[in-house]
């Protein structure tokens, strides 16, 4: 059986699938890897160990009898650089997009470039530090010269992963055009400031995401993307009317292809943006960091009603427990002067947990408080655009409590999970499809479920 290996890398789970010519998962392997700390001690992923990982499973699939390996591609979390010498040896750790970014350092720069408001709107990326991995760059060549003088290419993680395998070094669009403060979305071209501080020529040629190299054994492999721009290609295979697909993670990522409006600086304070798609079309995304919060609180609900980490999986949505909190809950975000504010705190975090009878009810009010910043964020690309269906995919597609309240927030939207939850890694495999795979792509890869209001 011809397959193609997809190695599917989130800040928290390292996932790897076999997919087959008609697309369905075969063979799947995944793992949490510890983090190290980088010399700040911040911690940060550890490359050596997820670059042993990637060995270890590709050697091990070599050796399936039954599966013949013709394409290998890699999906994996944004904003990430990795800086290697000639001979591709990774010189700096694999510094966290969470790092605190040095004020005075990023004073300097927007300073010296127009200032934020002028330069978010021209690469549309939102002012966010280390998670404008350009910033990284320039944070590398500020603090320590002497080792960005040894750099020879930037590379994002996708293509770094792909650079093990090939030993070729390419960037590619969906990373670079992912408010990284490297693209000029109005040119549709590098900004001009990475040729002003000497960077450009550590930046490689962009490839496009369908792009392969043949390897030993005549294995085609990927350049690599950037996550949540390959989750949402099966969408775009799949469907033609508008739709909005809110990719759910660590991140929840609502994008919307048909939403053309320009990007206004109000809604990058809301953590508003425009992606690339992989072939070079704008999509006008918003993120929340919803997964992050549900796992923060989710530990602290366990710790405090002494009930094992998972219990959320147990829990339905109950309407009764829903009513009732919201009789409770007196002030409402809809009444907020400045509701976007709800988007820049965790509601949760200001609870007593000692004000809940039971766990249920507790995990009850987190969901509300995450699906009430998840409306806000939402509707941030829904708003002038022709959309009409809303889908979920990720964790929170299996969330009874999230998909009911959101498809209540959205009345006139049909909201539905996609049961196909592994859309980035799947989307991978579709951008390489006509270079190892001499069937047409079926476009049955999605079940859905509607949630009606």
């Amino acid at each position: 059986m011809n397959v193609v290996a997809i190695f599917d890398i989130g800040k928290t789970n390292k996932k790897v699938f076999l997919f087959n010519e008609n697309y369905q998962i075969v063979w799947e392997k995944s793992v949490n890897l510890p983090e190290t700390v980088d010399e700040d001690g911040f911690p940060c992923e550890d490359i050596a160990e997820l670059r042993n990982w990637i060995v270890f499973r590709l050697s091990e699939m070599q050796e399936l009898k039954e599966y013949i390996l013709k394409a290998v591609n890699f999906s994996t979390y944004g904003a990430s650089f990795i800086y290697v010498d000639e001979e591709g040896n990774s010189l700096t750790p694999l510094y966290n997009y969470l790092k605190p970014y040095p004020e005075a350092l990023k004073k300097k720069f927007y300073d010296k470039y127009k200032g934020e408001e002028k330069f978010a709107l021209k690469t549309a990326s939102p002012i966010l530090g280390s998670l404008n991995s350009g910033m990284q760059i320039y944070r590398l060549k500020e603090e320590n010269p002497e080792l960005f003088a040894k750099v020879a290419y930037c590379l994002h993680l996708p293509q770094y992963l792909s650079s093990l395998l090939t030993g070729k070094y390419f960037a590619d669009i969906t990373s670079i055009g992912c408010h990284t403060n490297l693209w000029n979305f109005k040119k549709m071209k590098y900004h001009k400031w990475l040729k002003k501080e000497d960077i450009a020529d550590k930046i490689p040629r962009i490839h496009d995401a369908g792009h392969t190299i043949n390897i030993i054994g005549d294995i085609s492999v990927g350049v690599g993307l950037h996550d949540s721009s390959s989750a949402i290609i099966p969408y775009m295979i799949n469907f033609t009317e508008p739709f909005v697909l809110l990719s759910t993670g660590t991140w929840s990522i609502s994008m919307n292809p048909f939403n053309d409006t320009p990007l206004t600086f109000d809604e990058m304070q809301y953590d508003c943006l425009c992606y690339l798609q992989y072939k070079e079309k704008p999509v006008k995304a918003a993120r929340l960091f919803a997964g992050n919060e549900h796992e923060v609180q989710t530990k602290k609900l366990a710790s405090h009603f002494g009930v094992p980490l998972d219990s959320y999986k147990e829990i339905l949505f109950d309407k009764n427990i829903i009513s009732k909190l919201r009789e409770i809950n007196l002030k409402r975000y809809s009444s907020s002067d400045d509701k976007y504010k709800i988007l820049q705190e965790s509601p949760f975090e200001k609870r007593n947990l000692s004000d809940f009878k039971n766990y249920e009810i507790a995990y009850h009010q987190l969901m509300l408080d995450i699906v009430a910043q998840q409306i806000l964020s939402t509707n941030l690309v829904i708003h002038n655009s022709p959309a009409k269906k809303v889908f979920v995919d990720g964790g929170f597609s299996k969330n009874s409590i999230f998909m009911n309240l959101l498809a209540e927030a959205f009345p006139e939207m049909e909201v539905y999970a996609a049961s196909m939850a592994q859309a980035s890694a799947l989307g991978a495999a579709l951008a390489i499809h006509k270079n190892w795979n001499p069937k047409p792509i079926q476009n049955d890869l999605i079940d859905l479920k509607f949630y009606k209001h």
